[in-house]
């Protein structure tokens, strides 16, 4: 369906993402890749369309699937619901100027409620055993950290390590736990329900707006592009460049208790390159070149191994622990922000590394 109302062009720039002549374009005007390449044939609103309701359709059977599935087999079709509606959610941030604006707002805001209450118990259960699998190898143990003795004459760090990953297998599968119950009530609510029905309906009718026939999509795609080039630019890459950054270990042993502050910018710069390839996608271009999804994988690395460091932080905080337990949670909560570094060091040498010519699908 058409609505009234006419888009807003996005600002128009172009840039080489991770390239030394970032916002350049082709001599016709046309934006050009991500590695100096031109890209695809530039779709218009009827391609945005098709995009649209093939991720509404896989979005409908990843659902069928979940709700086929036992209890336990459903991790996959959650994994599968939430991976669509992330891309639903951010094409619809990215091209809105193009659909109906008060439909698109309130699809993506539910969309984004779904996802990050489905993608809650996945991430407990992962950083549980990153911090568990850390543990085991900070001690020096071939067994299961919680099942290793809790005295050991080879140092405290040895004789912490079983009480720190018992507390934190105790902290986090209760978490976990929580984030399972909360998701099985999510998608048994009226609220997910309402969400499968516009997403059903956004399957057949995608709300375009009525001049949207007229306006390209490479220009909101390479403002996207842009914006993670200009969010890149501000990173501290030159300290990045050392694989060791003692002011980040600092920061990170603060009695702060607000998350990393100096971690927001590269979790930002994750989210505008998953927003860049979702763009991307609904041009019809799905090779990225491999320095981006070296990127892309390193800035996950990153947003784990900070996530784990705070979970190592929390549980050092908990009332009345051993000293050998404090211990263990800090040598712990080091390690993860020595991933921290080791990650943001991988992200700058695939950023600024030279792109090359050929493609890898992302999955």
């Amino acid at each position: 369906m058409s609505v009234d109302g006419g888009p807003t062009p996005a600002a128009g720039r172009s840039s080489a993402v991770g390239s030394p002549t970032a916002g350049s374009s082709t001599a016709g005007g046309r934006p050009s890749g991500v590695d100096g390449r031109p890209p695809a044939a530039d779709g218009g609103a009827e391609d945005l369309a098709r995009y649209l309701r093939g991720q509404a359709t896989d979005f409908l059977r990843a659902l069928r699937r979940h709700r086929e599935s036992g209890v336990e087999d459903a991790s996959a079709p959650a994994m599968a619901l939430r991976r669509t509606a992330r891309r639903i959610s951010g094409t619809l941030h990215t091209f809105r100027p193009l659909l109906d604006a008060t439909w698109s707002d309130e699809l993506r805001t539910e969309l984004a409620w779904l996802s990050g209450t489905l993608a809650r118990e996945h991430a407990c259960t992962e950083r549980l055993d990153r911090l568990l699998n850390a543990l085991q190898r900070l001690a020096g143990s071939t067994a299961p950290v919680p099942a290793q003795a809790s005295a050991s004459p080879t140092g405290q760090l040895t004789v912490g390590a079983a009480k720190a990953g018992a507390l934190l297998d105790r902290q986090l599968t209760l978490a976990r736990t929580r984030a399972h119950s909360t998701a099985l009530q999510a998608l048994g609510s009226s609220r997910f329900h309402a969400v499968a029905d516009n997403v059903a309906v956004l399957a057949s009718d995608v709300p375009l707006r009525r001049d949207a026939a007229a306006h390209r999509l490479a220009p909101f795609a390479a403002d996207v592009e842009a914006r993670l080039a200009d969010a890149v630019q501000t990173l501290p890459l030159v300290r990045a460049g050392h694989p060791y950054n003692a002011e980040a270990l600092m920061h990170g042993l603060s009695a702060e208790t607000a998350p990393e502050t100096q971690d927001a910018p590269w979790h930002q710069a994750r989210l505008l390159l998953r927003l860049h390839r979702y763009a991307q996608e609904a041009l019809g271009i799905r090779d990225f070149d491999p320095r981006l999804l070296t990127a892309s994988r390193a800035l996950d690395r990153h947003r784990d191994a900070a996530e784990a460091a705070a979970a190592a932080s929390s549980a050092a905080r908990t009332p009345r622990i051993a000293p050998a337990t404090a211990y263990a949670l800090g040598v712990l909560h080091a390690d993860q922000r020595h991933e921290v570094e080791a990650a943001r060091f991988a992200f700058k040498g695939a950023w600024q590394r030279s792109g090359s010519s050929s493609a890898v699908s992302l999955p």
